[in-house]
């Protein structure tokens, strides 16, 4: 498991052991709290890291499979300096690995869009994620590529929370695809236990679709507060974090994500839409997170 303590790696390692799996998680820090908390569920901690192909072996060695996420730029937790470069390095570092351990079943977290490269311009972090998918391919692993959309998670911190309202620069009446993160925790979990199903296949992910207007109600409602919808310009999202980021909302109001919400549900018939994901856990950690900050619509 590479990435195991960042978002998906919790969700993918809760789901194997969940199902039985013996998981092996990887981390630069095994004495970390995220590592402590993944060791205490079950899963054995080994030390690698995705800038070290030596290490990444020696922990794959006798594995079945291996789960690889990488951090993209602007991801929680990256260091200063960290491009698209190093995530296309890291992806392809630990497809390297998987060939070298002989891992039969190597799953690639990319994002959706991936699979249009080629068809028009993209955002830099699905760029990023179609490289590692070619490496992925030119190696020829056995390999199975999810894809999936923005995750429900974004709402619950300052990600999309300032100042008493949920924001970001999404034209208010455009859809945009969203999944929760358990749910692609579920779906991996799925796809190693059907190799024969999966090998060879990539699918996009997406469990729910909504306007910006309409998950602000959502969140409101659920959370027993309002939170409304406010749009960021263009121009301000430029400024702080350059054209590439002002592209990236652009082509997400102008293109989208385009996963199909129906062939997610028949892959995984428990997949939450944002009301259920609300219910589930995510109100509980909007709330929390707005508690901690002191918000009652003060400064997010």
């Amino acid at each position: 498991m590479v990435g195991a303590t960042g978002l998906q790696g919790r969700a993918v390692t809760a789901h194997l052991l969940a199902g039985g799996w013996r998981v092996r998680a990887l981390t630069r820090d095994p004495a970390g709290p995220a590592a402590r908390v993944l060791a205490e569920a079950g899963a054995q901690v080994v030390r690698a890291e995705m800038d070290d192909v030596a290490s990444l072996v020696a922990a794959a060695e006798g594995a079945y499979g291996m789960f690889s996420v990488q951090p993209t730029v602007g991801s929680p937790g990256t260091a200063a300096g960290f491009s698209a470069e190093d995530e296309v390095r890291w992806g392809c570092n630990v497809a390297e690995a998987a060939r070298a351990a002989s891992v039969r079943h190597l799953v690639y977290a990319s994002v959706a869009g991936a699979g249009r490269h080629g068809t028009e311009r993209l955002p830099q972090n699905v760029v990023s994620k179609h490289r590692i998918e070619r490496c992925v391919g030119e190696l020829g692993l056995p390999a199975t590529i999810l894809r999936p959309v923005s995750f429900m998670e974004n709402y619950t911190g300052a990600y999309h929370l300032h100042g008493g309202a949920l924001t970001a620069a999404f034209a208010p009446e455009v859809p945009q695809q969203i999944i929760a993160v358990d749910d692609v925790g579920a779906i991996a979990a799925s796809v190693f236990a059907r190799p024969r199903d999966w090998i060879g296949r990539a699918a996009d992910l997406a469990g729910d679709e909504l306007t910006p207007v309409r998950i602000a109600a959502a969140i409101s409602e659920a959370v027993g507060r309002p939170l409304p919808y406010v749009r960021i310009s263009l121009e301000a999202v430029a400024a702080a974090g350059g054209e590439e980021a002002a592209f990236a909302y652009r082509w997400l109001n102008e293109r989208g994500y385009r996963a199909d919400v129906a062939a997610t549900r028949a892959l995984h018939p428990g997949l939450m839409d944002l009301r259920a994901w609300l219910a589930v856990s995510g109100a509980a950690q909007i709330a929390g997170f707005l508690a901690a900050r002191g918000d009652g619509g003060g400064e997010g």
